[in-house]
């Protein structure tokens, strides 16, 4: 069975202070984020790649990593564009938001033809991830259920996704004895404590359980699940969203809400692996001497490819 990897890279890095976050430099031999993504994927098994971008940052992507990924593996783009609404919907005036990540998983239809791992292009999931969700895909997924689709996720553990350097936006996750998500909950304004997490609620800190599983928009996903997607976006904006300015269709509610209403099964698959990623611009440090560390340790060789 042939595996493709989904890569969103259309974020408009507003965190990053105005830059494509998703391109800065952060390996010994100048590699990115996505660069350590993709090896880790292909040598798991994935075959090949959907880049999902904004039109406007494509020639910068192309140039910095497509170009040498198209050498690597087989590789397609799509585009995420906010005025890419369903037919009878017009665009709100001043909407300058994007509408999130279920909408850009949405740009893959009619180009994912196979079972597929989505991941944001910002985050380095570590390998087990990858080998844990190639081999879910290919061992233990139902692909040819239509009715209740068969997903996993990797359940990273909260203390483990923390940034340093600001607060950050988890899906914490409900987990049944069998394994399989019950719940999540999009949870925003999460900050690191020492070894523990809290959340902000009306500028009160209120404690998190460091050790729960959590979402780092990493899901395996059949092209059924993207069909899923188009009709509910339309609901979504026709539930009275399409005046918000702000409103985001975004895949871990999405998927929560297909849980809960029995028309999806999601597997967690435990990690250990430590996240790492650029949310902010004072990240990129850090992150350099992550793979540093893992280079010298014999975990990735330089230059990566």
């Amino acid at each position: 069975m042939k595996t493709t990897l989904i890569i969103m890279a259309a974020g408009i890095g507003s965190r990053y202070g105005g830059g494509i976050k998703q391109l800065a430099e952060v390996g010994p031999s100048g590699e990115i984020i996505l660069d350590y993504s993709i090896h880790d994927a292909l040598e798991a098994g994935f075959n090949d790649v959907i880049f999902i971008i904004r039109r406007d940052i494509e020639k910068d992507f192309r140039e910095v990593i497509g170009n040498r990924m198209e050498k690597v593996c087989p590789c397609a783009y799509v585009f995420q564009d906010i005025h890419d609404l369903p037919r009878h919907m017009v665009m709100p005036e001043g909407r300058t938001k994007p509408w999130g990540t279920g909408h850009a998983i949405l740009a893959c239809k009619g180009t994912l033809k196979n079972p597929g791992c989505i991941i944001n292009a910002d985050d380095y999931y570590g390998k087990e991830a990858f080998v844990q969700m190639h081999d879910f895909i290919v061992n233990k997924m139902d692909v040819d259920n239509t009715e209740c689709l068969d997903m996993a996720m990797p359940g990273f553990v909260l203390k483990n996704t923390l940034s340093d350097n600001g607060s950050v936006t988890r899906g914490i996750c409900e987990v049944d004895m069998l394994g399989h998500l019950t719940d999540i909950d999009e949870t925003k304004n999460i900050y690191k404590d020492g070894e523990g997490a809290y959340k902000l609620v009306d500028e009160q800190k209120v404690s998190l359980d460091a050790d729960a599983a959590v979402s780092m928009n990493m899901w395996a996903i059949t092209p059924e699940f993207v069909n899923r997607l188009e009709d509910g976006f339309a609901e979504f904006l026709e539930a009275g969203n399409l005046g918000d300015k702000k409103a985001e269709y975004l895949l871990p509610t999405i998927i929560g809400d297909m849980v809960k209403a029995g028309s999806a099964t999601v597997s967690i698959l435990p990690t250990n692996d430590k996240w790492f990623g650029v949310t902010y611009a004072e990240d990129r440090d850090t992150v350099a001497a992550e793979f540093d560390r893992l280079v010298k340790a014999g975990v990735y060789k330089t230059p990566l490819f």
